[in-house]
């Protein structure tokens, strides 16, 4: 049975993770979206065969747990040890005090479900006297973990939602204060000191490390974290925050980053649809920008407001051409080209079930990477999830509390 990570074990996982991905670093750094042959394919060609000729649906019913595709060598092996690594257990839970006054009113049902298990995995030695919701919104947080003889502090970024937070308090009577704060600004510590209990659910990349940094400097007890979104970074490249991260051989770019957020949950048949038709006409579209510029090599497009999707395929291709100022477009076998964009996506979707099997050891070396930071500041640690992956994918859960 997985455990939850603590003391040693962190630092112990994190080089074991750190020796795997490094050394399969050619598997799931090459991103099948920009290449029409992954340089992988010449030496694992049974494998490349066996991707290659699945459907769309095949890969989609594989996408979330690629670890169970059955595959040619070394997809096994590689899946077995892919598991082994990223099993984390779930932080013990705790029973809530009932939902007062309707707090959960106007909040999506799956967010108010996070929000629940989150708050249930909180469990510190010392009962926090004042909690400091991080980047909390309208503070839906903030508002269910707030209990008799506890204060709330709100900082947010949006003064509308500030605004909306802050009636909300008032609505129902909290001793809760919002303030308009952006927290990676110079004047954000000011904000904490040692009386808080930081959360942070979900707050953004460059949003939660600045929560870490500024936490343990401003001597906050103990904090609460659950990351989101690695690739929201200023810097193009990653920087470790532990020795251990700083130390390590793996040398990461913002993109690479954007692999350990690439399993989706559930969505309506017209998202779905909406997203597969981008991705095959942008698949297309790289065909002929091949073609046209006469150079075989991927061609970064723009973000396209979800309307060129209604434009007729030929003058979806003509205008973004257009807009990457290329040669004139000539006349196309259009229908062959846009079935051509449909086939590569159903090879490029099953292609990433391979990139598939280090999204979460990646996603746990960052996490851990964060762990290691914050032991190293004084605080112990125990990391695990707070809820199921269907729930939310971003489960991982950082406790930290100093004595």
């Amino acid at each position: 049975m997985p455990a939850t990570l603590q003391g040693p074990a962190l630092l112990s996982r994190f080089q074991a993770l750190d020796i795997f991905l490094l050394e399969h670093q050619a598997l799931w750094r090459p991103r099948p979206f920009n290449h029409l042959q992954l340089p992988w394919e010449t030496a694992h060609p049974e494998l490349a065969q066996c991707l290659r000729q699945r459907s769309l649906e095949d890969a989609e019913a594989a996408h979330n747990h690629p670890e169970q595709f059955q595959a040619p060598a070394p997809f096994g092996e590689l899946a077995a040890q892919s598991l082994a690594l990223s099993a984390v257990a779930e932080l013990p839970g705790q029973a809530l005090p009932p939902l007062r006054q309707r707090l959960s009113v106007d909040v999506p049902g799956r967010k108010w479900q996070q929000i629940e298990a989150f708050a249930a995995s909180l469990q510190f030695n010392q009962a926090p006297g004042h909690w400091l919701d991080w980047c909390s919104g309208k503070g839906h947080l903030g508002r269910r973990l707030l209990q008799p003889g506890q204060q709330l502090t709100c900082l947010e970024y949006d003064p509308v939602l500030v605004a909306s937070g802050e009636q909300l308090s008032l609505h129902h009577c909290l001793p809760a204060q919002h303030l308009q704060q952006d927290v990676l600004a110079a004047d954000a510590a000011r904000q904490l000191d040692a009386r808080h209990t930081p959360v942070a659910l979900h707050a953004c990349g460059d949003l939660h490390v600045r929560l870490m940094q500024l936490a343990s400097l401003q001597g906050c007890r103990q904090l609460a974290i659950a990351p989101c979104c690695y690739n929201r970074t200023q810097s193009s490249q990653y920087s470790g925050l532990s020795t251990a991260g700083q130390t390590s051989a793996l040398r990461l770019h913002r993109d690479d980053l954007g692999l350990a957020l690439s399993e989706t949950v559930t969505a309506g048949a017209r998202v779905r649809r909406q997203r597969d038709t981008s991705m095959a006409r942008r698949l297309a579209f790289d065909l002929l920008q091949r073609q046209v510029r006469g150079i075989d090599e991927y061609l970064p497009t723009p973000s396209l407001p979800s309307h060129w999707l209604d434009k007729p395929f030929a003058d979806y291709c003509r205008d973004l051409a257009g807009l990457k100022e290329l040669s004139t477009v000539d006349c196309q076998d259009w229908a062959a080209l846009e079935a051509a964009g449909w086939q590569r996506l159903a090879q490029v979707r099953n292609l990433e079930l391979l990139r598939g099997l280090f999204r979460r050891p990646l996603e746990l070396w960052l996490v851990l990477d964060r762990a290691l930071f914050l032991q190293e500041q004084g605080y112990a640690v125990r990391l695990g999830t707070f809820c199921e992956a269907p729930l939310t994918p971003r489960n991982l859960l950082l406790l930290a509390e100093r004595s």
